[in-house]
């Protein structure tokens, strides 16, 4: 039993990264991306802007981020009162480019 399990174990974890959803393959490029860009110096780390953009939105639930490589850009989702709001942020200086309503 203890055999059978271990082999599934293995197996999910060598086939897990394989099966990945395009969307999930999506965001590792993005992460990937904004690590270059970060590491290079030409981007800001997603800490210190969700540090200097998640102070301002109170009251709204934070969804998470998505970098945008060409842009050099993340947009930062929430939520408030059932409408989802759009945080777009350079990622060379931390300015917001713009919000959505």
């Amino acid at each position: 039993m203890k055999l059978l399990i271990s082999s599934f174990l293995a197996i999910g974890l060598i086939a897990g990264p394989l099966l990945a959803t395009p969307a999930e393959a999506q965001r590792r490029s993005e992460q990937g991306e904004a690590r270059k860009e970060m590491s290079a110096g030409n981007a800001m780390s997603l800490r210190d802007i969700e540090a200097r953009i998640l102070p301002s939105m109170r009251g709204a639930e934070y969804l998470g981020p998505a970098y945008d490589p060409a842009a050099r850009a993340y947009r930062l989702k929430f939520i408030r009162d059932g409408r989802v709001m759009y945080v777009d942020v350079d990622a060379r200086n931390g300015r917001v480019i713009r919000r959505s309503n």
